[in-house]
């Protein structure tokens, strides 16, 4: 079993990432060790199955804005199921689009959420799904999210897709991390991946 950790994101460049629709190295901005959201999602050239995923992240402070306009971007596991990212400070029962929800599936058990502009992390543990000889999907994904020390996913399932992703609505066994551009100036650093035993 390989426990060694891949960063993602040394710190000093995304040269590890291409933007998503152009496949050119990304244009957001890179300074003191941190990565703010510029134009388009972007797409790490390195891909996983089952792992490990690290994730800090800073929603800007927007007090002004409301809902999905409020610090909005998100992580996409395998490109294709997205766990949000959101300012959801406060909010004392979160939906599936608040943050750490994974959009439009699960509900997180807890608002685990810091004020903005302080970080927060998210651990992830993902499990890919399983195929058939017939190369149909014998079981589903499976995730666990840790927010900030909290779980607030415990093995959910995860039946399909959630919206925006890059698969064309497929579950692959193998895929990427994407991190979404919705407009909004989120930041993050130490973004890395282990993979686990399959």
């Amino acid at each position: 079993m390989n426990k060694e950790k891949i960063y993602l994101f040394d710190g000093s460049d995304l040269n590890d990432w291409t933007t998503r629709g152009t496949g050119e190295i990304p244009n957001w901005k890179v300074e003191d060790g941190i990565f703010t959201v510029g134009n388009g999602d972007i797409i790490s050239n390195y891909q996983f199955g089952d792992a490990h995923i690290h994730v800090e992240f800073r929603t800007p402070d927007m007090p002004e804005a409301t809902g999905q306009g409020k610090g909005n971007s998100g992580v996409y596991v395998h490109g294709c199921y997205e766990i949000q990212v959101l300012d959801s400070y406060g909010i004392e029962e979160p939906q599936s689009n608040d943050c750490s929800g994974i959009y439009k599936m699960h509900t997180p058990l807890f608002n685990a959420c810091l004020p903005p502009m302080e970080w927060q992390t998210y651990d992830i543990i993902f499990r890919a799904p399983r195929f058939n000889k017939y190369g149909e999907i014998a079981e589903n994904s499976r995730v666990t999210v840790i927010q900030n020390g909290i779980v607030v996913h415990n093995n959910v399932d995860l039946i399909s897709v959630t919206p925006g992703g890059i698969t064309d609505g497929k579950r692959p066994e193998r895929g990427p991390l994407m991190l979404q551009d919705h407009g909004n100036a989120v930041s993050y650093r130490n973004v890395w991946v282990m993979p686990l035993s399959e």
